[in-house]
């Protein structure tokens, strides 16, 4: 079947540009992301062009179809469309900068869509990738037996959940707008207030407020100049006449009121638009549910259709792209009702469980998130299956970073990082600018190749058809500082995109040494060990060691304000690298590494799972907040159905990885260059 859908494709890109092809092959191949990714790596196997050569039709298939309509397999006409499936994209929730312009220009599923050289196929491309190896993700606590399974083949299978502050885990389930308190009456003005103002002078202040004044502004003379009457005359004005300010000036001897506009009239066009009851909590908190969006492309979606900044909001962590997920927003001065009425015109997207609050959201202030995951295809019998879920809730697995943290590209992160901690400004123009293997866009292969040939920022710059790329953002830098001011041109990246090399090196330092202390000591605590006694750190005695759990023990990532395991091999590490482990402070702030205790192992709560099977493998398998919603029913699973999947559920403390736990379960490496390979050798 797979195969008519290759001969389909080859006829209708017979005579096609490379560029026109690929946009071709996505209308034939569909928008369901792993069926995509197969077909395309079928067509790009040279070999089979000579048989589909042979095979040609004389007439060209008819499946035209529209720019993002959703379309399956030519096998699957008359069936059902499935939902929604977007492209398979890595996560950038924990870790690398993106260095990708608008989503519609991305190829899919991160391969390049132009520029390769012929029959090169997906994973030709992502030979250059990183593997666990090179992060330093080596080792399980369990050694039961692993299998295989498909992660994300939907990116409903992975369904994550805010936990609180409160430990509640949240969930859409209000889309009701809540009613107005009571708002305590204004008092009275008393009748000597009101009588102050003439007729004549109330119609000209109300002709200045409604902009029909030719003039600016209304003087009103003080006949008994007095303080009190300054004052009714001030207080009266402001009190009748919303959106005017009052000042006293003297003219000739003779004292005025002058009333006037004091934002002009743009601002105050509308005098009574940014009211807001004194009763009321000033920051809106609701739930935002969200289906294939990562959290700050969601932001900007809200900031757009309510005319706000993107920093009016605020959350308190980022989640993933690929995925179904369930989080707390909170917006400044924004009515329940103007986000509600917002749901009618979203996609993907649903806010509610409105209420009032008289605080924002900030970072990292959540207790975790809880996950529903579902693992498709597996191949595990129910007793694998028992062992590995068994040992995950009562032994846990290793708190690596997992692959997200480090990119995908042919230059890791960490090795920015480590050109910037060094202090390497041209190392680090050079790594994010040279020419590099592995599947790019077109127009940044462009870039990169002007840059190595000229080092001229602004003909680099040039070749970018978006500047808001990493490397356009740097060539912009340097175009405006020049290159012998490169600390200042990095400067123009986002603060988080820059820490983000100097997070990801920590990371994979913590990575290489927890790897290397249970090698050396197993999942024991013993002597020198570290232990967290409140925020403060202790080197565990022989004597602690001994009633000491190693879910207790945390390693920590290098910096000026940590300790360190006197068993450690942090320093011979660090200088392996160039850096100087007693000197962590860097020339620049931002840079400057304070460290921190990360836990080595993490054993998560709420474990449950159960082996279902299904024959349809186009529909969901958990049931979403937004169905219930909507009153659709549960996915009802089929006893015989000829696929096995394994659903699990599990909590997770903060900034620990779901990917890493799942790691554990499988024993499979979860970077995308493996998976490639292994999807690439059970399609041969």
């Amino acid at each position: 079947m797979a195969f008519n859908a290759v001969r389909i494709a080859y006829n209708q890109t017979q005579g096609l540009s490379k560029l026109q092809s690929v946009n071709k092959l996505l209308q034939v191949f569909g928008s369901c992301a792993t069926r995509r990714v197969t077909l395309i790596r079928l067509f790009l196997q040279p070999q089979l062009h000579k048989l589909l050569a042979l095979m040609a039709e004389p007439e060209h298939v008819s499946v035209t179809v529209q720019v993002g309509e959703k379309r399956g397999c030519p096998e699957e006409e008359g069936k059902d469309t499935p939902s929604k499936k977007p492209k398979v994209e890595k996560d950038h929730k924990n870790g690398d900068p993106p260095v990708k312009v608008d989503e519609e220009e991305e190829g899919p599923d991160g391969e390049a869509v132009d520029g390769e050289e012929e029959g090169e196929t997906f994973a030709d491309m992502m030979k250059h990738g990183l593997t666990e190896l090179d992060v330093g993700i080596l080792r399980y606590v369990s050694d039961h037996e692993g299998f295989s399974g498909i992660l994300k083949e939907r990116y409903s299978d992975f369904v994550v959940h805010e936990i609180n502050r409160q430990g509640k885990i949240v969930h859409l389930d209000d889309l009701s707008v809540p009613a107005e308190a009571e708002e305590a009456p204004e008092p009275e003005p008393k009748p000597e207030d009101c009588d102050v103002l003439t007729e004549e002078q109330k119609k000209k202040l109300g002709e200045l407020q409604l902009f029909k004044n030719k003039e600016d502004e209304v003087s009103i003379e003080v006949m008994e100049d007095t303080k009190e009457k300054r004052t009714l005359l001030h207080k009266a004005i402001k009190t009748q006449f919303p959106g005017i300010e009052t000042k006293t000036e003297e003219k000739e001897g003779r004292k005025f009121i002058v009333a006037y506009h004091a934002a002009g009239k743009k601002a105050l066009a509308a005098p009574r638009k940014h009211f807001w009851p004194k009763n009321r909590g000033s920051f809106c908190h609701f739930v935002l549910y969200k289906e294939n969006k990562d959290t700050m492309d969601a932001i900007n979606v809200l900031s757009k259709f309510l005319r706000l900044r993107p920093n009016m909001f605020s959350y308190m962590g980022t989640k993933d792209k690929r995925a179904v997920t369930v989080q707390e927003i909170a917006v400044l001065k924004i009515t329940a009702e103007r986000l509600s009425h917002l749901n009618k015109c979203l996609m993907n997207l649903k806010l509610g469980n409105f209420c009032y609050k008289n605080h924002p959201l900030k970072l990292g202030e959540l207790q975790g998130n809880h996950f529903t995951i579902v693992i498709r295809n597996i191949s595990g019998t129910d007793e694998q299956v028992e062992q590995a879920m068994t040992s995950i809730k009562a032994t846990g697995f290793i708190n690596y970073y997992g692959m997200q943290r480090f990119g995908t590209t042919a230059v890791p992160t960490q090795q920015v990082g480590k050109a910037i901690l060094r202090n390497d400004w041209n190392q680090v123009v050079d790594l994010i600018l040279k020419p590099r293997p592995g599947a790019e866009k077109e127009f940044l292969v462009r870039c990169r190749e002007e840059w190595a040939k000229s080092q001229d920022p602004e003909a680099a710059l040039k070749k970018l058809p978006n500047k808001r790329c990493v490397e356009g953002q740097l060539l912009r830098g340097l175009s405006m500082y020049g290159k012998k001011n490169i600390v200042t041109a990095f400067g123009m990246l986002p603060r988080n995109n820059r820490l983000m090399y100097v997070h990801s090196y920590q990371s994979v330092v913590w990575n290489t040494m927890v790897s290397r202390r249970i090698d050396a000591f197993g999942l024991k605590a013993v002597e020198g060990d570290l232990v967290l006694k409140g925020t403060t750190a202790h080197v565990l005695s022989a004597e602690e060691a001994e009633t000491t759990s190693i879910h207790d023990t945390v390693m920590p990532l290098p910096g000026f304000d940590v300790i360190y395991p006197t068993h450690h091999g942090y320093r011979e590490l660090l200088t392996a690298d160039g850096l100087d482990i007693d000197n962590m402070r860097h020339k620049v702030k931002d840079y400057s590494l304070a460290g921190a205790y990360r836990r080595i192992i993490i054993r998560p709560t709420d474990v449950s799972w159960e082996v279902i099977q299904y024959d349809d493998p186009r529909i969901s398998l958990v049931h979403s907040d937004f169905e219930k919603l909507e009153n659709k029913p549960a996915p009802v699973y089929n006893k015989e159905g000829k696929h096995r999947a394994l659903r699990m559920e599990f909590s997770l403390p903060p900034s620990t990885y779901a990917t890493m736990a799942i790691r554990e379960v499988l024993k499979v490496d979860t970077s995308i260059k493996k998976q490639t390979q292994l999807n690439t050798t059970w399609f041969n």
